[in-house]
């Protein structure tokens, strides 16, 4: 943000809501709103910066729609001028304000994190809590219970305006978070996710800084800590459930404590340490058997003709690198047979 503007003179900018607009558009399938908003996307953007700058821009009804892969979903879709608009509240607003809030651990949803990040933590703290304890240490490893669907609009809203002492930006937040009525945030929405960022931030300070755990991470409302004792990883657990309790939320049912000998399945993968000190990282079963599922499924649309054949391998040489970040070297081979098989029957 530069000296002389505000966060919300920034979101409202021309050219921020024009780079806005290309990012919106861009990777995306045929979109007829896109289409429509295109033919006059300068006009386009001035509408929205006008109707922005003078409190008369609406949330649009949602497009609802389910998605099955890899658990049935509801997601809802917003028009692509709401597109827009999220873009350039969440770059040039929400992001810039509340990141640096955000503990080193929380591994989802920012620039320079993700996944592969927050695995690499996790082998980096599973190691050094092997050279400080041995085996002789607990693992909890918990998740929120339809995180997404059961989080309240009031809690959130007064998260959001500790956090955002912007009053116009705090305006525009939310017109997205009453945009649905009821509890939960809609799956489809840009900005869901940094909310979702925000909302279980207090949880993260919490357990790094009330519980004193030093090894901690969490992707979106998966995850774990590393602590010493059985009796400590109990308690701990106990004082979580009643902190996510004052969110409205509650932990499900695979919330676990768990021997640091058996290691983690956390981000696609099982995370443990052999008794020689070596950090293995392999995919887990389930992800493996889903793998071979969508794999053979694709394989018959080529042959059917309704998939591109350097589509499939553009796909399956994507998953091939999400693996290779694991000891998963035999896997390969094994896929790659695999997928030879069922093109020659």
């Amino acid at each position: 943000m530069t000296e002389d503007k505000t966060y919300f003179e920034e979101v409202v900018d021309f050219g921020n809501l024009y780079q806005a607009y290309i990012k919106s558009k861009s990777g995306k399938g045929f979109c007829k709103s896109r289409q429509k908003f295109q033919l006059a996307a300068l006009d386009g953007i001035h509408q929205i910066k006008r109707r922005l700058e003078t409190k008369t821009y609406t949330v649009s009804k949602y497009n609802e729609f389910a998605v099955y892969e890899p658990k049935k979903r509801i997601i809802k879709a917003g028009s692509f001028v709401d597109k827009i608009v999220q873009h350039s509240l969440c770059d040039n607003a929400l992001i810039p304000m509340i990141s640096e809030k955000f503990i080193q651990t929380n591994y989802a949803g920012q620039l320079g994190k993700g996944t592969l990040y927050g695995l690499d933590c996790l082998k980096s703290q599973m190691y050094l809590a092997y050279c400080k304890y041995g085996y002789d240490c607990w693992i909890v490893k918990a998740d929120i219970s339809k995180f997404f669907y059961n989080i309240d609009h009031n809690i959130l809203k007064d998260i959001i305006d500790y956090f955002i002492k912007d009053r116009d930006v705090y305006w525009l937040c939310e017109k997205f978070i009453d945009s649905t009525e009821g509890l939960g945030l809609p799956l489809g929405n840009q900005v869901s996710q940094v909310y979702a960022l925000i909302y279980l931030s207090s949880l993260d300070h919490f357990i790094t800084g009330e519980l004193g755990v030093k090894y901690y991470g969490r992707y979106m409302d998966d995850f774990y800590l590393i602590v010493q004792s059985k009796e400590y990883a109990k308690w701990c657990l106990s004082a979580i459930y009643e902190f996510v309790y004052t969110l409205g939320l509650e932990l499900n049912g695979k919330t676990q404590i768990i021997p640091f000998k058996n290691g983690i399945k956390f981000c696609g993968f099982h995370t443990y340490v052999t008794p020689d000190g070596k950090v293995i990282r392999k995919l887990k079963n389930e992800n493996k058997r889903a793998a071979k599922k969508k794999i053979k499924k694709m394989v018959g649309l080529v042959k059917r003709g309704k998939l591109n054949k350097e589509k499939f391998y553009e796909s399956y040489n994507a998953w091939k690198n999400h693996i290779s970040h694991g000891n998963c070297m035999k896997l390969g081979y094994e896929m790659d047979k695999y997928v030879e098989g069922l093109f020659s029957n």
